[in-house]
Order: structure tokens, then sequence, then C-alpha cells
């Protein structure tokens, strides 16, 4: 077997394995992993108890990445996440000791339960793979992935996380609650999170660089990067919204549309790919009008309903 043949195993693997964890949501899943080969971070935001965190814990366990799993709370400071400096006596100078940031895959759960001082710690290190402390810039290891959860914002103890956080994610997902089919399968067996233990490995940060530079060859046309144009240009002038998608956002769409295609095998990408991610790419970067009644996810299909594709 080639290695690139190889790598897609891997990849096939490792998609297979987070099914068997969280059933019944095949397509999410999919769209976690392109999340992951796009060099993106992701959010996956719902209400308690329907697995984000089992599922964002069976990615770290598939995909080989050192892994760091941060609690936040309200009570959480910037420190406690990108470490401190301590003065030893015996060397008569402070010593950095890194937090728990300097990891590959960082797990940041109910991430909009910490202070928003704290929740902007988070912000240098996912835009610039890069963090700052003590008049000292020090590079975090590669790759570099974050997934965070957070509960619906409407919940007790909660803060919004601001717009520009919310850009510093490629993705924002919904799980939803599970068809009767999974639940009954849930409910007839043990612990999800007891089976977290039995995963192995089946991708590693070497093959993950190597994916993520195939996704990035994936052609996109001149047509397509038009039709990209389009969405951007609706969402800017689209009654309900009181901001648009920034050219940013157009280019986190085609990465995602790439990271589509390559998990589909093809070399190039479709309007259909665009489409498949619009919404979770999109949604929670448009900022609704002030007497708009209507959600970021409902705002971003109409928008991409608006849109034909020539």
């Amino acid at each position: 077997m080639s290695s690139e043949n190889a790598e897609l195993h891997a990849l096939e693997l490792a998609m297979t394995q987070v099914n068997r964890i969280v059933l019944g949501k095949k397509e999410q899943i999919r769209l976690c992993f392109a999340c992951l080969l796009a060099g993106g971070h992701l959010l996956i935001e719902d209400v308690p108890g329907v697995g984000k965190t089992t599922l964002a814990h069976a990615i770290a366990a598939s995909s080989g990445l050192s892994y760091q799993r941060i609690q936040f709370t309200s009570d959480l400071l910037p420190s406690d996440i990108l470490g401190v400096s301590i003065f030893e006596r015996e060397s008569a100078s402070f010593r950095f000791h890194p937090g728990p940031i300097f990891a590959q895959l960082i797990l940041a759960d109910e991430i909009n339960r910490a202070t928003p001082k704290t929740q902007s710690a988070l912000l240098e290190a996912m835009a610039e793979l890069q963090v700052t402390g003590d008049g000292e810039t020090r590079a975090l290891p590669k790759p570099f992935f974050v997934i965070a959860t957070q509960n619906p914002v409407d919940m007790a103890g909660t803060f919004a996380l601001p717009d520009s956080q919310l850009d510093r994610f490629l993705m924002r997902l919904s799980l939803g609650y599970p068809d009767a089919e999974a639940e009954r399968a849930m409910l007839g067996s043990s612990d999800r999170r007891a089976l977290l233990d039995g995963l192995g490995a089946q991708l590693d940060a070497a093959r993950i660089q190597s994916l993520r530079q195939r996704v990035q060859a994936v052609a996109a046309s001149p047509a397509l990067i038009d039709y990209v144009q389009r969405l951007l240009a609706a969402s800017r002038s689209h009654p309900g919204i009181r901001a648009g998608l920034s050219p940013r956002a157009g280019l986190a769409l085609l990465a995602a549309a790439r990271a589509v295609a390559f998990l589909s095998a093809r070399a190039h990408a479709l309007p259909e790919d665009v489409q498949q991610v619009f919404v979770g790419v999109a949604a929670h970067r448009l900022v609704p009008g002030g007497e708009s009644p209507r959600s970021r996810d409902e705002l971003a299909e109409l928008v991409l309903k608006s849109v034909r594709v020539d």
C-alpha cells in the first residue's frame, strides 16, 4: 500500500472509530474531520448531555496528537491556560512553566463558562499558533487543533463568546438529539465514555500534516470562487443581517469545501461542497440585525438559498 493510500486508510479507520462511539451522527463527524484537515478550529454548541465532550474525546483519541483538556470555569485565569513564569532561587531567574495550551489538540470544554478575559487568552493561540507572555513569544506545536464545546448562551452561568473569538473557529456544529434507533442503542449498551479507553490512535502528527497538504492541493475553479463571492455579497446585503461575511470567511469556506471534496475522493471542489459546509462555516460569523427574529443558522440558510449556482 502506498503512503498516500495508507494515510487515507488511517483516516477512514479514525472516522469509523469515532462513529462507533458517537452513534447516529455520521455527517457531523465527517464535518469534524473536515475541519481538522482544513487546518481550522472547531466549536461544538449544544445542550448538555448530547455527546459534545465524548465526541471531542473520541477525535482526540483517534488523532494520535498530544492532548490536553481544559475545563473552563468562571474562576479560570489566562495563566491557567498559557502558563506562568516562576522565580527559582537556584538559578536566581524566572523559569516559564508552560500551560496546557502547549499541546497539539486542545479540548476547551464549556468554553463559554469562563469570563471574556479568559476566553481571549485563546485568541492569539488560535489565530497565530503562538502565545506571548513576559515579553517573549513562544510557538505552539504543529499541528494545532482546538475543539471547544459550549452550552447555549441563554443557559445560566454562561458568557457569550465575542464575535472576534467566534471568527477564530472555522466551523460551528451542533449535534442535536439522536434519532430513535441511535438512542435505543445507547440506552441498551454501556456508557459511551467507558468505550473511549479502548480507542487506539489511527492517525499521527505527520499523517495529519501530510493530509492537510493534500487538501490544500484540491482545486477550486474560477466558477466556484465566483459562487463563493456571490454568497459573501449576499450576506452583506441581506436585510436581516447587520454584519455579513468577511473575506476571511470566504477563505474558510473554500478551505472547508476542499476538505469535504478530499473526503469524497475528489481532486476538485464543487458547489455542493460549499453548500454542505456553508451553515457550519458562515452562521456563527453573521451578526443579525437588531430587529431580526431569526437565528444565525436561519439567516445562513436564507443566504444560501438566495444565491443560485451558475
